[in-house]
């Protein structure tokens, strides 16, 4: 099947991560209304905060004043038109005495424009004293007050006193110079000059109008607003993009987290088109979000975007949330837990503010200030956009910032302290690129879960821009690690691939050949701070053990065969295929699959165009189904966009998939993804198909199905398996290795390590079924208990597994020449023990596979009681066995009458996870003589 390469396949693997993200944007429309919209949560409290606490909104002083209107002889209002008036209340107080003071006072009342003030609505007072006495006792009594007096027959001097404290109900605003002090302070001229002058009728007739001025402009600090709501303004813009890069961060490192991009990388993926398509997707995520600010902003008619120019608003919104998205990818690369990108948002958000408040404090751009320091202080986004944001703010009073002064600073501002918007604009552009840039070094030099990573200068080698790695070769001496087998098979396939090796040979027939494979962890100290309380954490070092994986690994597989490679838990099959898939750096050695080597660049390349994994652990997105599993995987594979549809839906098909096309992964169950990976692995038709434990949680019928499929696939490609289904591999299987302790132990043809490995024979004893009347089971089970005499008499087995109607026994190949004579005698017994049936045979796989594993244990017995099991034996002591040891010696049991001790003996199985445990003990028995027993440790009574 052609595949595209090249620029195409680039591209075809960016649109399909793109449409990736637009169905799990989709399918996640929480998050991602918050991702858009939640700036007009934040956009409509700082509203509402800009109205209820713009104290001066209303006054005077706040409005633009340019044609004032005159007020002519305004009235002293009732007392009761004051804000906060106490009942009952008074037009006014006044203190004077005398005749001629008591008929000004009089004449005020009477005219009064408009209305007359009733005697009931004046306090007098014969001396100032007592007023203001009076006063302090009766606050918010009065509006004003007059003080009269007389000097002399030509001379009344007086004086009002108003509270000149503004006042607000609402959004309504009381200045009392306008409303109270005038219209006293107008009448008590008018009536004075009427009394002095002596003519109660004289025309006085006064105008009132305030100066024309420009609206109230908030004091500048080198053009930054000082008052609070627009000094804390940048708090409100800079949540809704915390939010934005909490969830893109998180998205990230979820992937990470659920191995998704280590299966897009094994099938082929290019690291360009992952993260240019995280940044693509981010930008058209940033822009939506930047329209949406914008325009909920124009809407309110918030000054910030209606005096400026809009497009320099939005541009500059952008900028600095793509800045912010590029920084979170960056970071991204340190991280390892979704989880931890929430609490690195709310940091993040913290130290802004912090940074914010230290940069209003401090200003860090001035001539002062060091050059290391501003650019250190301009490596952080939001200090770029708080200081950007202030001189769009400081702009509005002297209309806006425009493209015409995007790069002038205001007037008197020296030319060392000029930094306009265009300089934080400009910062904000060129470190998105610096991002960009540390974000493909981190990738590449952080190591991964498995311990990949480059070399710090990888970029400097000549080997990463030409894809030929020099720095090894298969042919050298071996690893220190390895260790001579002793197992004809695996000494012919070594000496055959190390002759290959040396002669520089590329065998056709073989699609895989390991060569000298060794995979070695090195001491490593783990530095991990735990959280110990809501806000205190505590720092914690692990130190790992160096280890060897694989001890130098020497095999080769077959086209146009399944090899099923065997071993217990720690054995090194995993390490070898994590290897062979590139997953896993290699410590020495290398391996071919035809012709390409895993530790050159281009190799890998082409190794994984070519290769198809079902790994151990499905790697599906749930919000995604089958169907749009297989299109992604087919595109990032590159076959062409005209074939995604239809091979889809054909290997949907040879699952038993297609009725579930449709329906997202995350409601399938276990078996189902087992099979829609096992699909996605054979997607792209691989010559090279690695299946990890494929049918792990099928059904039977399922389970058979896939293996009927994996039996059709094996033509034109090589299949590796691995699995702990013994049934599975025997019947899969063409040629079968077994690893233990890093080292292949054996291979061969299942029925060739049979022969060779198995405990000798098995023989199946059956029993008719038999009603549940007490009398006839109580005869099944006499005859069930004759059969295991008679076995135990002539062969000295016991059954390894036994059932009410089966019985199932391990005869040693040491008592092969005793096997004629014992089946045929019990043949002739058949009717008397009541058989139905009897069969005898070659040892299971099973059975071989336990054999290796217990001799790998044996051999790595040691003094720290690693590969020991404590067993409870019949008499009740407890003692430490090596694991898969086949006898043990019962402790304090020799006497006269046992002078060799009394021993067990012990049945081992593998348990799901394909570690050796347990399976029964035999009664007690007479050791014979010279019969070898393992060194035994005794535990403590109880100790189990």
């Amino acid at each position: 099947m052609d595949l595209l390469e090249g620029m195409p396949l680039l591209r075809q693997q960016t649109v399909a991560l793109l449409k990736k993200n637009y169905i799990l944007s989709m399918r996640q429309r929480k998050i991602t209304f918050l991702q858009l919209f939640s700036s007009l949560i934040f956009m409509s409290i700082l509203f509402g905060i800009n109205k209820t606490t713009d104290s001066d909104t209303n006054t005077p002083l706040a409005r633009a004043v340019t044609d004032p209107k005159p007020i002519i002889d305004p009235p002293i209002p009732p007392c009761e038109d004051k804000f906060f008036i106490a009942t009952p209340c008074f037009d006014f107080v006044w203190s004077g005495d005398g005749q001629r003071i008591d008929s000004i006072v009089s004449r005020i009342m009477a005219n009064n424009p408009g209305r007359n003030i009733p005697p009931h609505k004046v306090k007098s007072f014969k001396r100032k004293s007592e007023m203001t006495e009076w006063l302090i006792n009766n606050n918010m009594r009065t509006p004003g007050a007059l003080q009269f007096e007389e000097l002399n027959a030509t001379v009344i001097s007086y004086g009002t006193k108003t509270n000149s404290t503004t006042t607000r109900i609402g959004r309504n605003f009381e200045d009392p110079t306008f409303k109270f002090q005038m219209p006293l302070q107008l009448a008590a001229s008018r009536e004075i000059a009427r009394s002095l002058i002596g003519d109660p009728n004289f025309s006085w007739h006064v105008g009132l109008k305030e100066f024309a001025h420009p609206a109230y402009a908030a004091e500048k600090r080198e053009g930054v607003p000082v008052e609070g709501v627009d000094f804390m303004s940048g708090v409100f813009y800079m949540a809704p993009v915390m939010f934005m890069f909490v969830f893109q961060i998180g998205a990230v490192v979820l992937e990470k987290d659920l191995k998704h991009r280590q299966a897009l990388t094994i099938m082929g993926l290019f690291d360009t088109a992952y993260w240019g398509s995280w940044l693509i997707w981010n930008g058209l995520i940033t822009i939506v979000s930047s329209l949406v600010i914008v325009v909920f902003g124009l809407i309110l008619r918030m000054d910030l975007f209606v005096k400026n120019n809009v497009f320099l608003v939005f541009l500059f919104f952008f900028l600095f949330q793509f800045n912010m998205s590029a920084l979170g990818l960056m970071i991204s690369t340190f991280m390892k837990k979704p989880s931890s990108s929430t609490s690195m948002g709310f940091f993040i958000f913290i130290l802004s503010v912090i940074c914010m408040i230290i940069g209003q404090i401090a200003l860090i751009y001035k001539s002062e200030t060091k050059g290391q320091y501003k650019i250190l202080w301009s490596l952080f986004p939001p200090n770029l956009f708080f200081s950007g944001l202030s001189i769009l703010y400081g702009g509005m009073s002297t209309g806006g910032i425009r493209w015409s002064n995007l790069s002038v600073c205001e007037e008197g501002i020296a030319p060392g302290d000029c930094f306009p918007l265009s300089f934080f604009s400009s910062w904000l552009i060129w470190t998105i690129f610096l991002w960009i840039a540390l974000t493909l070094y981190l990738d590449n030099v952080i190591p991964t879960s498995s311990g990949a990573r480059k070399s710090f200068t990888y970029f400097l080698k000549r080997s990463y821009w030409n894809g030929r790695d020099e720095s090894f070769d298969s042919t050298s001496a071996e690893s220190p690690d390895y260790i001579e087998p002793d197992d004809e098979g695996v000494i012919e396939e070594e000496k055959f691939t190390k002759e290959q090796a040396k002669n520089g040979i590329i065998d056709p027939n073989f699609a895989v050949q390991f060569r000298a494979l060794t995979k070695k962890y090195t001491k490593l100290i783990n530095i991990k701070f735990r959280k110990c309380c809501c806000c205190c954490f505590y720092c914690t070092c692990e130190t790992t053990k160096p280890f060897v994986a694989v001890r130098g690994l020497w095999m080769n597989f077959a086209k146009d065969q399944l090899f099923c490679l065997l071993g217990p838990n720690g054995a090194g099959k995993t390490t070898s295929i994590s290897c062979l898939t590139g997953i896993t750096p290699v410590s020495s050695g290398d391996v071919l699959v035809y012709g390409n080597s895993i530790r050159s660049t281009s190799g890998m390349q082409n190794i994984r165009r070519m290769m198809g994994v079902c790994a151990q652990f499905d790697t599906l997105w749930d919000k995604m189904s089958s169907l749009e599993h297989l299109e992604l995987f087919a595109s990032v594979k590159g076959l062409h966009p005209s074939l995604h549809k239809s091979e889809a839906q054909r290997l949907l098909d040879q699952v038993k998939l297609s009725g579930a096309a449709n329906i997202r992964a995350g409601s399938y169950s276990g078996g189902m993804k087992r099979r829609l990976s096992f699909a996605i692995a054979l997607i792209g038709d691989p010559k090279l198909v690695i299946l990890d434990e494929p049918t792990t949680g099928m059904d039977p019928i399922a389970r058979r199905h896939v293996w009927s499929v994996i039996e059709a696939a094996k033509q034109g490609r090589s299949i590796i398996l691995t699995t702990h289904s013994m049934e599975e591999a025997d019947i899969l299987s063409d040629r079968i290795g077994i690893m233990a302790k890093g080292r292949l132990r054996c291979i061969g043809t299942s029925t060739l390590l049979k022969s060779k490995f198995g405990t000798g024979f098995t023989a199946k004893v059956s029993f008719p079924k038999v009603d549940s009347r007490d009398e006839q089971e109580d005869v099944h089970l006499e005859c069930r208990n004759a059969v295991k005499d008679y076995f135990k008499q002539h062969l000295n087995v016991i059954p390894k597994e036994e059932t009410k109607y089966f019985l199932a026994f391990v005869i040693e190949r040491e008592k092969e020449e005793m096997l004629e004579d014992f089946f045929a005698d019990l043949e002739r017994k058949e009717n008397e023990f009541g058989i139905l049936n009897t069969e005898i045979g070659l040892a299971t796989l099973e059975e071989v596979f336990l054999n290796i594993a217990k001799k790998a244990e044996v051999e790595n017995v040691d003094e720290t009681n690693e590969s020991m099991q404590v067993v409870t034996l019949p008499s009740g002591a407890t003692v430490s066995v090596p694991l898969g040891a086949k006898n043990v010696e019962v402790p304090g049991s020799r006497t006269l009458e046992n002078p060799n001790g009394l021993m067990v003996e012990l049945t081992w199985r593998q348990d799901s996870q394909g570690n050796l445990c347990i399976a029964g003990q035999s009664d007690e028995m007479p050791v014979p003589d010279l019969f070898p027993l393992p060194v035994l440790r005794a535990n403590p009574p109880g100790n189990v």
